[in-house]
């Protein structure tokens, strides 16, 4: 089920009503049903694997609680192995498969080469397995306790705002509020709505406009001028961040209103400075993930510089690898480790700073920054993308070779010129709504004004849903994932 769906429309109140009507008691199995249906309406057979790793990571979780030495992290491993062997098989297998059959063709070896599975991979399958992964991993060090109420636990893997594309939670977070006793609040509806109407605008008026256009760009880049070849990539930034950021921004605004908190994924990332400082701002939940769970299990900084470095390449490398089954997501990991390995180290916000200098120049320096640090995520994008890192490689080349030709010399950009020219303007007006909204507030609920300038902007955002939206129901982006 799509958040921006008509299913949606009337499944969300629907739920919404009956969970303030029951009593406290039956309302964790109201969620549990609701999330059931909400997971079963894109292919029903697949919740099957969510009950298998379900009832192993429960299981797993008061085993690792009761025992002691080893044994615990025999319980451990066994979760992990269950976790990540659903991934590699219905990820990751053909992925592996086509390499191997690639190998064999390499070295002339006839005759041995492997069938591929055809089989759907399970939508959200990253998001909560990895969710999963976070309760075993906090039971074993001591951070949360050990579930004893399946449905609970349950709930914990499937609510199902954040069931298909997160932001993945903490155990100690979410299952706690699933204990508490929620009224029904103004203010939570009040906020909630209005961040759910924001992150459907984004989605809907932003994201599917600009998906029209980053397609014809992609799909033929010789077609265009570099400028626009260029443009086509500055808007694929935009897009991803308004699909996937609408989408958290929808997720955490439905929990809102039931009373539920979930954590934060994106802090105006666009608005960073440095490539660092841009890794603490996106898609929050998973960098902090792959932070906690892997590169400071792996030392962290806390060691030579050569070894930070391998692990800094080792956590990019296996983030971009969760994103998707191809050598474009791995080269995308590979290319922002890089870019972080060579970073200097950046003071976090309201640190101290390591010197003083006249304001002026430190809001040019910072203003710099961020053309900088967005055009080198813009550059790495094209390889998430791109169907291949060959597409990506020429894609670049498109951008930045030189041009001898007039823009009016290509068709196809004189069609979109003429033809499509209003609906470029209206683009280029709403990325610029966009960015005003994202330096005025942050990611809150709040439109970052107050009184009647406050009602207008709302008025404002809803007309042009109605107004300027694409409603073809595209998924969402981070759904393949």
């Amino acid at each position: 089920m799509l958040f921006n769906s008509l299913q949606f429309l009337i499944f969300f109140p629907v739920v919404t009503l009956i969970y303030f009507l029951l009593p406290h008691r039956y309302r964790w199995a109201l969620l549990l049903a609701a999330s059931c249906i909400f997971y079963c309406t894109f292919y029903p057979p697949y919740i099957l694997i969510l009950f298998f790793t379900i009832i192993v990571d429960y299981v797993a979780g008061i085993y690792i609680e009761k025992t002691e030495g080893a044994r615990r992290k025999q319980f451990l491993i066994m979760s992990i192995i269950a976790n990540l062997g659903v991934l590699a098989v219905f990820k990751y297998f053909n992925f592996f498969l086509n390499n191997y059959n690639h190998v064999l063709h390499l070295v002339h070896v006839q005759g041995a080469d492997l069938g591929f599975w055809k089989i759907l991979l399970p939508i959200g399958l990253s998001f909560h397995t990895f969710q999963a992964m976070s309760y075993t991993i906090e039971v074993y060090r001591g951070h949360q306790k050990a579930e004893r109420h399946l449905g609970i636990y349950a709930l914990y893997v499937m609510f199902y705002p954040q069931l298909v594309a997160g932001p993945i939670e903490r155990p100690q977070h979410l299952i706690p509020q699933f204990y508490e006793q929620h009224i029904f609040d103004w203010n939570n509806l009040s906020c909630g709505l209005r961040l759910m109407l924001w992150g459907l605008f984004k989605k809907v008026v932003i994201a599917d406009r600009l998906d029209v256009y980053v397609n014809s760009m992609f799909n033929s880049p010789d077609s265009f001028h570099q400028g626009n070849v260029a443009l086509g990539a500055v808007f694929f930034a935009f897009q991803i961040y308004c699909d996937f950021s609408g989408y958290s921004d929808i997720a955490i605004g439905s929990a809102r209103v039931m009373g539920f908190s979930l954590v934060s994924n994106f802090d105006r990332p666009y608005m960073s400075a440095s490539i660092v400082e841009f890794w603490r701002k996106w898609h929050i939940s998973l960098s902090s993930w792959f932070r906690d769970y892997l590169y400071i299990s792996l030392g962290g900084n806390r060691v030579s510089e050569l070894r930070r470095n391998f692990n800094l390449l080792v956590t990019f490398l296996l983030s971009g690898f969760w994103h998707g089954a191809s050598w474009t997501f791995v080269m995308w990991g590979a290319i922002h480790g890089a870019y972080v390995m060579i970073s200097p180290p950046t003071p976090k916000e309201g640190g101290e700073q390591p010197h003083t200098s006249p304001s002026g120049f430190k809001y040019i320096k910072r203003a710099i920054g961020i053309v900088f640090t967005f055009s080198i995520v813009t550059v790495a994008w094209v390889f998430f993308r791109a169907g291949s890192i060959g597409e990506a490689v020429h894609y670049i080349a498109y951008m930045v070779r030189p041009k001898h030709q007039s823009w009016f010399e290509y068709p196809t950009i004189r069609e979109v010129i003429y033809a499509g020219g209003w609906h470029l303007f209206v683009l280029l007006l709403f990325a610029f709504l966009l960015v005003s909204e994202e330096v005025l507030a942050r990611n809150d609920g709040r439109f970052g004004r107050k009184g009647w300038m406050d009602s207008l902007w709302l008025g404002f955002v809803v007309f042009m849903i109605l107004t300027m939206g694409i409603y073809n129901q595209n998924a969402f982006i981070y759904f393949q994932f």
